[in-house]
């Protein structure tokens, strides 16, 4: 079962690995990247981020949609990390079009680049990945921005 797929351009760090692994109850933390899929060095600095006792798994996001959609990782509390808005679009069309689904996204942080806009304190978007919440939210996927367990999610819709 998915417990949350979350946005974060930082991938695994403290807040994922401590604050959210225990709200959720997550056992499992599958990141879904094609860049980090194909570099060691950063798989490894990963690594060394993943919780005691948590499996970690790296895969790109084809490969996290096969798995996802085969039910291979229905035996865990997943936890599901991808680095962009755009690779959580490739993931939901994916996953939801093959029978699971990902009802909702947890936009944590998105980093400031040319030609973003400040949502929130965390997350900068630019006008296409404005358009890809709204493509989420009109096909039933919630889009919330909550960079804490313990804060309030605010709708992204209406922080755009």
């Amino acid at each position: 079962m998915i417990t949350v797929t979350r946005i974060d351009h930082r991938l695994l760090h403290g807040q994922v690995a401590f604050s959210w692994i225990k709200s959720t109850g997550s056992n499992c933390i599958l990141i879904a990247n094609d860049a980090v899929a194909a570099d060691k060095l950063r798989m490894s600095a990963l690594r060394l981020a993943k919780p005691e006792g948590v499996k970690l798994v790296i895969k790109n996001v084809e490969d996290s949609i096969a798995a996802i959609t085969s039910g291979v990782t229905d035996k865990y509390e997943l936890f599901v990390i991808v680095e962009s808005i755009e690779d959580a679009y490739r993931l939901v069309q994916g996953v939801n079009v093959n029978g699971k689904v990902i009802p909702e996204i947890d936009l944590g942080g998105v980093k400031v680049e040319e030609g973003k806009r400040q949502i929130s304190k965390a997350v900068f978007v630019s006008d296409a990945e404005c358009d890809r919440i709204r493509e989420l939210e009109a096909a039933g996927v919630h889009v919330y921005v909550q960079m804490l367990p313990d804060e309030k999610a605010e709708n992204a819709l209406d922080l755009l």
